[in-house]
C-alpha cells in the first residue's frame, strides 16, 4: 500500500512538473515581444511587440530609400535623384524571417528561436547602378561637359600643314561611382523624422573623355611638309578631255596612303566613274587615236608618276602609252587601260602620304605631303637611243590603175626611250639610276595599191582585241 501511495505522488509530481513546464514554455515561447537587447541596424527594438517592429521597420526602410541624393559632376553640374531612383534598395530579410519564427510555429521552436535570437541585426543594402546610368546618361554628359572634338589636319592654299588640337570633354567613371556610393549610404534605420529634411551629397568621379583622333596620333603619321610638286599643261583640250582630266584628279585629290601601302590608279578611275562621270574624249586604240570615253584620263596617272619619282617612291607598276605624249617628255608618261595596264606605287617613306590633285586655270598640279629629308631631292632625264622607222601595209583598190599605189596613211617614225633617276645629297649627284626603256612603236604607211594580175597579193592585216588607253571601255 505504501509503494501505491509513492508511486500515486511521483506521478502528481511529474505532471505538476509538466504542467509547469507546458506552461512556462508557453509563456516563454508565446511572447510578442522581441528578447531584450536587441538591436537591428542601430535601431534598439529589444521588448517592442513583433507587429509594431514589422510596422515601423517597413516605414524606415521607404524613408532610407527616399532620402535625396545630390550627384555633383564639376564646378556647375549637380542633379537629386533619391536613393530608389539611383538603383538603392534596402531589406532585412534575415531579420524579418527571425520574428516569422518567434511569433509563428510550435511552441517548442519558438522558444529555441527566442533563447537564441541575436541581439544584433544588420540591413541588406542593394545598388542597381544600372538605375542610375539611366540618368547620367551619355546624352547628359554630353550636355553638361560638352562633346570632344577630334584634333584637326588641313593643308592651306599656300600649302603649309596645319594642325588644330583636340578638345576633351568628361564622362563618369562608374567604377569609382559605384564603390563612393556604396561607402556613402546609410546603413543605420533612422527614424524619418529625423531624415527629414536632409540628403546625402557625392562628387561624381569624373575620367577624361577623349576624341577619336589625338593630336599626336595625327602628328605621329608624319604628314610634316609638302615634299614635292609636278605640274603638267593641259594645252588646246577640249571641254570632254578637260573634264575627264579634272574628274580623275578629284578621285585622287585628298588619298591618305599609310607606311607600306600601294597606291591603285584603277581603283581611283573607278570612284571618278561613280562620283563624277566620264566624257567623250580622244582615246588611244591599238596605237591610233579616235573618239571614246574617258580620254585624257592618262594626264593625272602621269602627272602623278612623275611626283612620286621625285619623292623617292617604289614604282610597282607602269608602263608607256602606244604613242608619245605632249605634256611630257617621252619615257616620263604613265599609261592606263582598264583591265590590262595599271599604275601603281608604294609608300615606302615609312610615314603616312598624303596626295593633293588638282586642275587650275589650264594646269594640273599634283602634291605629296608626308616626311622627306630636306637635303634631298632627284631629277630624271630621259634620252632617245633610236628612232623606229615606220614600215608599209597595202590594201586593195581596184579604182587605181594596175600596178598604182596611192599614200592613204602617212606613217609615223617610233623611238626607243631610255629614262634615268638621279638622287642628289646636299646638292650633289649621289646615285643614277636607269629607270625604264620605253618603246613607242612606229606608226605603219598605208598604202593603197592595184596589184591586178600581179603575183603577189596583199595580205590583210590580222585582227587585234582593241585596247583602249587614256580612256575606259565602253559598256556596249
Amino acid at each position: 500500500m505504501k509503494k501505491i501511495h509513492l508511486a500515486l505522488i511521483a506521478a502528481i509530481t511529474l505532471l505538476l512538473t509538466g504542467s509547469l513546464l507546458a506552461g512556462g514554455l508557453h509563456v516563454y515561447g508565446g511572447q510578442q515581444t522581441l528578447p531584450k537587447n536587441t538591436r537591428l541596424a542601430g535601431w534598439e527594438i529589444g521588448g517592442m511587440d513583433i507587429a509594431e517592429v514589422r510596422s515601423v521597420l517597413a516605414v524606415r526602410l521607404k524613408a532610407l530609400e527616399s532620402l535625396p541624393l545630390v550627384l555633383k559632376a564639376g564646378a556647375n553640374t549637380e542633379m537629386t535623384v533619391t536613393l530608389q531612383q539611383a538603383g538603392v534598395t534596402y531589406e532585412a530579410e534575415d531579420f524579418l524571417q527571425g520574428l516569422k519564427a518567434l511569433a509563428e510555429g510550435r511552441m517548442l521552436e519558438r522558444a529555441k528561436t527566442r533563447h537564441h535570437f541575436a541581439e544584433s541585426w544588420e540591413l541588406g543594402i542593394h545598388l542597381e547602378i544600372d538605375q542610375l546610368q539611366s540618368s547620367l546618361s551619355p546624352a547628359w554628359e554630353n550636355e553638361s561637359f560638352g562633346i570632344p572634338a577630334d584634333a584637326t589636319r588641313r593643308i592651306t592654299d599656300d600649302d603649309r600643314v596645319v594642325y588644330t588640337e583636340e578638345t576633351t570633354s568628361y564622362e563618369v567613371d562608374w567604377h569609382g561611382l559605384e564603390l563612393a556610393l556604396q561607402a556613402a549610404l546609410p546603413v543605420k534605420l533612422i527614424s524619418p523624422d529625423t531624415l527629414q529634411g536632409k540628403s546625402l551629397s557625392l562628387e561624381v568621379p569624373l575620367t577624361v573623355k577623349e576624341p577619336a583622333i589625338t593630336l599626336k596620333a595625327l602628328q605621329d603619321q608624319g604628314i610634316e611638309r609638302k615634299i614635292t610638286q609636278f605640274s603638267t599643261s593641259l594645252g588646246l583640250s577640249g571641254p570632254g578631255r578637260t573634264f575627264n582630266v579634272e574628274a580623275a584628279a578629284k578621285a585622287v585629290n585628298g588619298t591618305i596612303l599609310p607606311p607600306g601601302a600601294i597606291f591603285d590608279y584603277g581603283k581611283a578611275i573607278e570612284k571618278a566613274q561613280r562620283d563624277s562621270g566620264l566624257r567623250e574624249a580622244p582615246v588611244i586604240v591599238n596605237g591610233k587615236l579616235q573618239p571614246g570615253t574617258g580620254g585624257g584620263i592618262c594626264q593625272v596617272s602621269s602627272t602623278l608618276y612623275n611626283a612620286a619619282l621625285r619623292a623617292g617612291l617604289e614604282i610597282v607598276e607602269r608602263r608607256n602609252h602606244s604613242l608619245p605624249v605632249n605634256y611630257l617628255p617621252k619615257g616620263q608618261d604613265a599609261t592606263f587601260a582598264q583591265g590590262y595596264i595599271n599604275f601603281r606605287f608604294r609608300n615606302n617613306t615609312g610615314k603616312y602620304l598624303i596626295i593633293k590633285a588638282a586642275v587650275q586655270g589650264r594646269t594640273l598640279t599634283v602634291k605629296l605631303f608626308g616626311t622627306f629629308p630636306k637635303n634631298v631631292y632627284y631629277t630624271v632625264q630621259s634620252k632617245t637611243v633610236e628612232i623606229l622607222q615606220p614600215a608599209a601595209r597595202y590594201v586593195s583598190d581596184s579604182s587605181l590603175p594596175r600596178g598604182g599605189t596611192r599614200v592613204i596613211q602617212s606613217g609615223k617614225v617610233g623611238y626607243v626611250v631610255e629614262t634615268y633617276i638621279t638622287r642628289y645629297v646636299d646638292g650633289t649627284a649621289a646615285e643614277t639610276t636607269k629607270l625604264s626603256r620605253d618603246v613607242y612603236p612606229a606608226q605603219k604607211q598605208v598604202i593603197a595599191i592595184n596589184r591586178g594580175g600581179m603575183s603577189k597579193a596583199v595580205q590583210p592585216e590580222p585582227a587585234r582585241k582593241p585596247l583602249v588607253e587614256d580612256g575606259v571601255r565602253s559598256n556596249e
